[in-house]
């Protein structure tokens, strides 16, 4: 006998269940909606990438996490990390591609991250990017993009926040910080809603020991820049009150921000759905322009759950010269967590509606002629074919997956022309498990008989009654 193998995962990643997989296919068949709604394609590109196609193109943080892997030719490659780097390999690799080129894609990526609870090195994310606008309406069109999603997966009340690299820039003249620590400080302040000001501050200056014991570098500003930087972060108010706030501090405000919320406001995208956030960063140091991220007013606790930003600089990396794109990307997995913790997703384990018993191996004909006619009209069914006998087993398995109809039928139906169907849920709490097949069709609990030249129009009309 072969020695057995421990059936184990790495840390960092997971398994999806059934339940999970059809809670997250019913969320990224909605999202994929909205997207093709505005006009985006579908792209897919291998999760494997060479190493200096991934390697400095966002950031030091980004570079550290790269999943290295070898080929049998010895090369050296990695898991992608985003979905936009492969994305500016693509623009630079097939330039018959039309332009604008406006794709979405949903695949998994990886980071050698920490692993940490709801923090996985496996994850998935859906984009949305246009490459080759350079207009602000691109911008505003990924914005108004994040705001549709949201609304159409029934998040509940959702906050858009954007800020622009430009508006950042702006701060750095302003605190006398260099372009060197720049990346620096935008990684921290893109930190302020998850650690809160009182860190960011520490974390700028001399730096802290957080709560594990592990020490958070500083980036080394002095007291009088991050005075500033907190003056800064201050300002709030209505996406017209910001703008008029910044160019008081400023003294200018050449940025399509502006531009930008105008249209916004046009579109019926009011403060109270995208406001002017001067705390929004974004980590990854590919960014050029106007940044953007969403988070859920109901469920704060979760974070970023869709985050882009323009990135004109990215593909210059393959071309030599600068192609205009802006994104956005939903980080799938917290969204779903977020959506379960709000009750806003549905618990379904199974595809089929209907599952037809099987009572009688000389009825198997008749039972396979029910299935396929009912899945011919459209209407997932199972005909069970595990091994147990007798209704109690049987509609045990249906409960377990939480399968609504089931289909009883014997040599009593047969003679009759009649079916028995059963409403699973109608019928749950009120069931008396019994093996004794008479037993249990006396108790009728959500039971119906009907004939069986009826059978499509009476399972469709008792499905759409359960629905």
């Amino acid at each position: 006998m072969p020695d057995t193998v421990l059936p184990r995962l790495s840390r960092g990643l997971r398994d999806l269940l059934p339940d999970q997989m059809l809670a997250r296919q019913q969320m990224v068949d909605t999202i994929r909606g909205v997207y093709e709604n505005y006009g985006f394609v579908p792209l897919s590109t291998p999760a494997i990438e060479y190493l200096d196609v991934l390697s400095g193109s966002a950031g030091q943080e980004a570079q550290q996490s790269i999943f290295r892997v070898t080929n049998p030719e010895k090369e050296d490659l990695g898991l992608r990390f985003d979905l936009t780097v492969p994305l500016a390999r693509v623009i630079a690799q097939y330039p018959e591609l039309p332009r604008p080129f406006r794709r979405y894609q949903v695949a998994s990526v990886w980071r050698a991250d920490k692993p940490d609870k709801g923090r996985y090195r496996e994850f998935t994310q859906f984009d949305l990017d246009s490459v080759g606008v350079e207009s602000e309406v691109a911008d505003t069109e990924i914005l108004a993009g994040m705001c549709d999603t949201l609304s159409a997966l029934g998040v509940g009340r959702f906050l858009v926040r954007f800020s622009s690299r430009a508006i950042l820039n702006l701060l750095l003249d302003f605190a006398g910080i260099s372009q060197e620590q720049s990346v620096d400080v935008f990684r921290v302040l893109d930190k302020l809603d998850k650690v809160g000001l009182d860190k960011v501050k520490l974390e700028l200056m001399q730096g802290y020991k957080d709560e594990s014991g592990d020490t958070i570098r500083g980036v080394g500003l002095r007291a009088e820049q991050v005075e500033k930087i907190e003056r800064f972060l201050a300002i709030r108010g209505s996406r017209n009150e910001v703008l008029g706030q910044l160019t008081d501090l400023f003294g200018k405000l050449e940025t399509p921000v502006r531009s930008i919320s105008d249209h916004l406001y046009a579109l019926g995208y009011g403060d109270d759905q995208v406001s002017l956030d001067l705390s929004i960063a974004r980590g990854l140091a590919y960014y050029t322009g106007p940044v953007f991220e969403a988070i859920l007013l109901d469920a704060p606790q979760f974070g970023s759950v869709f985050g882009g930003g323009r990135y004109d600089d990215l593909v210059m990396r393959f071309l030599g010269q600068p192609i205009p794109a802006v994104g956005a990307s939903i980080g799938v997995d917290r969204l779903l967590a977020a959506l379960a913790h709000l009750g806003k997703i549905g618990q379904q384990k199974a595809t089929a509606r209907v599952l037809i018993t099987n009572m009688d191996s000389s009825l198997t004909s008749e039972y396979l002629a029910m299935t396929w006619e009912l899945r011919r009209a459209g209407i997932p069914t199972e005909f069970f074919l595990g091994s147990a006998k007798g209704p109690r087993k049987q509609l045990k398995y249906a409960d377990e997956y939480e399968i609504p109809l089931a289909i009883l039928y014997g040599s009593n139906e047969h003679q009759q022309g009649m079916v028995t169907v059963k409403d699973l849920i109608a019928g749950r709490e009120n069931l008396k498990p019994t093996a004794d097949r008479k037993e249990y069709l006396a108790q009728r609990a959500g039971q119906v008989t009907i004939p069986r030249s009826e059978l499509v129009d009476s399972i469709r009309k008792m499905l759409a009654e359960i629905a």
